[in-house]
């Protein structure tokens, strides 16, 4: 199982990360982040198959994905 983490105080919450999981386990957040936004976050961990689109798709790089 991967596990999969945002650094939520530095996303935009611009959602490239959202519609690249072939899993379908990421989503903004319905609280706002630091800098008023909307984070990523996975809502199903355990379903993780740690392919790293998202972490890929992130222009800011706040994904880490470790398997």
């Amino acid at each position: 199982m991967a596990k999969v983490t945002f650094d939520k105080d530095r996303c935009k919450g611009c959602a490239l990360c959202v519609g690249v999981c072939p899993k379908g386990i990421v989503a903004l957040s319905d609280e706002l982040n630091a800098k008023g936004y909307h984070p990523a976050q996975v809502t199903a961990q355990e379903n993780c198959i740690g392919c790293a689109f998202c972490a890929t798709m992130c222009p800011d790089c706040v994904i880490t994905v470790e398997k």
